[in-house]
């Protein structure tokens, strides 16, 4: 059995315990050390190829899965009866957006790792990262994406891809050069 003298002889460690009386701004100050070991790694200002794919896949999956569940949610909402019990409405609003979700994230996450799979060949093949690339991934994505519905199909899809990927890095190059972040 334990003494009450064996409590007071164990130092209590507190990792924080030198945080305390220090501004929150030195806690947060950025290293200016260079973030890459070798100058051929810092020239090229880009992600990996598998660092791409997850970042793709898994945004438009989580993207996906949002949307669709909300927008399921919204549809079992609309689609409940005037009769049905509060169980019955919470279970069908459940299904409905879990259906929903499921299925929007699967497909939003296959276009993003067609998109990333694409736009990693074109930066390797092409040995540059332009607008350009990321362009001609969205309209590959498309069109590859609703091909099976006939050449009409893929061809529209393409063209939505291409404008679409086109337009979000015009829009990222816009608020990194207007808006004050």
């Amino acid at each position: 059995m334990a003494d009450s003298n064996d409590h007071n002889k164990y130092f209590k460690y507190h990792p924080y315990q030198d945080l305390y009386n220090v501004p929150a701004q030195n806690l947060y100050n950025i290293s200016t050390s260079p973030e890459f070991l070798f100058d051929e790694e810092a020239a090229h200002q880009r992600r990996s190829w598998s660092e791409n794919l997850q970042y793709y896949t898994g945004t438009g999956y989580l993207s996906g899965a949002i949307f669709g569940g909300l927008k399921g949610s919204v549809d079992g909402i609309r689609s409940a009866e005037p009769g049905d019990s509060v169980k019955l409405r919470v279970n069908r609003v459940l299904n409905s957006g879990g259906h929903m979700g499921r299925r929007l994230g699967n497909n939003m996450g296959v276009l993003g790792l067609m998109f990333a799979a694409i736009e990693s060949g074109l930066i390797h093949w092409r040995d540059t990262d332009d607008l350009a690339n990321t362009a001609l991934a969205g309209l590959g994505t498309g069109a590859i994406y609703r091909a099976a519905r006939g050449p009409r199909s893929a061809a529209i899809a393409g063209a939505i891809g291409g404008i679409t990927a086109a337009a979000a890095v015009a829009g990222k190059q816009a608020v990194k050069r207007y808006v004050p972040i």
